[in-house]
């Protein structure tokens, strides 16, 4: 699971670099700037929990699954945005308010995790 979270967060800077890119040499693509700084905020997070995740007990379950929530909830998040921008629909109804709930709930489960591995 740390691989994984460690090759993600590699993708999630590619692709937020990539979409900052766009978003600053194309007029009307600010949501392409949104959908970027949700992937950079969070890849930082996914390489620390791939790194550091490994720890065993309900506390390092908890990380990684803080960490899994944190990632499907971007990917919807700039996923939709992006869908948004480049085929002008939503990838599926409330897909970005979905993914913006789900990365809130997933750094309160990293607080559990923490609170847990702290024992």
């Amino acid at each position: 699971m740390s691989q994984f979270f460690i090759i993600v967060a590699g993708v999630f800077g590619a692709l937020g670099v990539s979409l900052a890119a766009v978003a600053s040499h194309t007029a009307g693509a600010t949501s392409l700037g949104s959908a970027s700084s949700m992937l950079l905020f969070h890849a930082p997070a996914l390489l620390a929990i791939g790194l550091f995740g490994r720890a065993s007990g309900p506390g390092g379950l908890t990380l990684n699954l803080g960490g899994l929530v944190l990632l499907v909830g971007a990917a919807l998040f700039a996923g939709d945005l992006a869908m948004r921008f480049y085929k002008g629909t939503a990838l599926f109804p409330m897909a970005a308010p979905t993914g913006g709930t789900m990365m809130i709930a997933g750094w309160a489960v990293i607080v559990v995790a923490g609170i847990l591995l702290r024992r």
